[in-house]
């Protein structure tokens, strides 16, 4: 520690976005700072995100989580990717599997091989060659292969758990490392007269509780970033028009499934997301285009389950802000931005902003440089993220609602348009700077909403067809082979992890 360094750090809210940066700090700065967790127990937690995506694994690995206590504990399941219901058109289905298609070849995208193939007759559907997406249909999962010598040996996965659960275990962890959690509700934002820096948070009660940075997990209203700081924020409800959701916990019926399911509906799209005690369910729709009334009809009308409460509306606008570090405060979570949770990507964009952040760790000068290379790091995960959910609702051919051929006729980035002009022309992909989904999950979208290439990779030639063909075929029976050694879903949960 030298004379500069932090010292005291406040983080203002708990939830899923607090505890997560309260267990990374104390992992990580504990030793050399104080640091205090504000929330109050009137204020309740969003908790719409209970799935996630397989860079969570990043994060456990890096606080040293035990995964099967963690699985426990949260009452948690396993998750190898999202069936997408009725997106393109009403009665289709397709698979975003976590992981990779199949292998390339000589350099080459298997993609591209297949596209070949494909319209030849010569080869099954791409998703026969995804092991997610294969051991997902089966029902089944293992973290490793049985056979060890085996190319689709292990499933890249990720979790469903119950979101509230997740913020009292990482509260637990973080506790036991020295975080003082400070009960209250903040009435009151004192800036530094000299720099407009956040000085203090006063409560409810008179306390004051003051700070060098502060980490703002206040959800929606952004009460340090946006009412205290104004530090603005870009509205993107012009290309990502859902606005409302309505969630409603049910009754397990079967087994959990080792998947996401999304279901598009008339004006947005309904989740479902199984977990050990029960299965979460919500609707995620457009004001202007159905009424909350009519989309809470909608979600009981289609959840398989007995209601086990009543259902919760909640209202949000997309987009995120044009600072996420502004002085000496740090937004993560819904502070800092919201994009629907389509692809789980919610605690992906927390746990992206606490790694930046200790990344550009600053000193009590706080000389500017961190936080500008910060904001443009987030904005840039927000944009890619952005671009890919975009997607989903744009390359439809619905026209059954106002909704549909509203999203289907919109102006889109030119990001995004971009690479699907590519891809609509050759197949082709290029990844923007360190932007999350890669050329697997494009790939999976582009697909399964009916996007097809008009050719090929020219270099695909170049390999001798009939070869090409019983190398693929190799593929295929490998995988399926792997997966049908594997024990169910729900076996392994029982053998490793199963909730108290």
């Amino acid at each position: 520690m030298n004379e500069h360094s932090i010292r005291d750090i406040v983080i203002v809210g708990g939830g899923t976005a607090g505890w997560m940066a309260a267990a990374a700090l104390s992992k990580f700065v504990g030793h050399r700072a104080r640091i205090r967790l504000v929330e109050s127990e009137a204020i309740g937690t969003v908790g719409v995100g209970e799935a996630t995506i397989p860079t969570i694994a990043t994060f456990n690995q890096m606080l040293g989580i035990d995964e099967d206590d963690f699985v426990a504990r949260t009452q948690g399941t396993f998750k190898l990717g999202i069936e997408f219901v009725n997106w393109r058109q009403v009665g289709e289905r397709y698979f975003h599997p976590f992981g990779q298609f199949g292998h390339d070849i000589e350099g080459l995208s298997f993609h591209q091989f297949f596209l070949k193939l494909a319209r030849e007759g010569k080869c099954a559907d791409i998703w026969h060659y995804a092991p997610c997406a294969v051991a997902a249909a089966a029902g089944r999962f293992a973290r490793r292969a049985p056979d060890p010598r085996s190319p689709f040996g292990t499933l890249p996965y990720a979790f469903h758990f119950d979101a509230g659960l997740y913020a009292r275990y990482l509260r637990d962890y973080a506790e036991a490392r020295g975080v003082e959690r400070i009960e209250g509700r903040i009435v009151d934002v004192a800036l530094r007269s000299h720099d407009g820096f956040v000085d203090a948070v006063t409560l409810d009660d008179g306390r004051a509780i003051g700070g060098e940075l502060f980490i703002d997990c206040s959800g929606f209203r952004g009460l340090l970033i946006e009412e205290a700081l104004e530090s603005g924020y870009e509205d993107w409800r012009h290309w990502l028009p859902c606005d409302r959701a309505v969630a409603v916990p049910t009754a397990n019926v079967g087994a959990p499934v080792p998947f996401t399911r999304a279901t598009a509906r008339a004006a947005g799209w309904q989740w479902r997301i199984p977990l050990q005690h029960r299965t979460g369910n919500g609707y995620v729709y457009s004001s202007t285009h159905l009424s909350d009334e009519d989309a809470r009809a909608t979600l009981l009308a289609n959840v398989e389950g007995e209601p086990l409460a009543e259902p919760r509306h909640l209202s949000f606008v997309t987009g995120r802000r044009k600072r996420f570090w502004h002085r000496n405060v740090v937004a993560l979570g819904l502070s800092g931005g919201f994009l629907e949770p389509l692809e789980s990507t919610s605690i992906h964009l927390i746990q992206t902003g606490i790694a930046k952040l200790l990344a550009l760790f600053p000193d009590r000068r706080f000389s500017g440089v961190e936080a500008d290379e910060y904001d443009r790091l987030m904005r840039s995960a927000y944009d890619g993220v952005r671009d890919f959910i975009i997607l989903h609702y744009h390359a439809t051919t619905r026209s059954d609602s106002a909704f549909w051929n509203h999203v289907r006729q919109m102006d889109v980035p030119n990001t995004l348009r971009r690479k699907t002009e590519l891809f609509r022309a050759t197949g082709r992909f290029f990844r923007y700077d360190d932007e999350l989904f890669s050329l697997a999950s494009w790939v999976a979208v582009m697909l399964g909403q009916g996007i097809t290439p008009a050719r090929h990779d020219p270099l695909v030639d170049g390999l001798d067809e009939a070869q090409l063909a019983q190398a693929v075929e190799r593929m295929r029976v490998a995988i399926r082979q792997n997966v049908a050694q594997m024990p169910t879903h729900v076996d392994f949960i029982a053998a490793h992890c199963r909730a108290a």
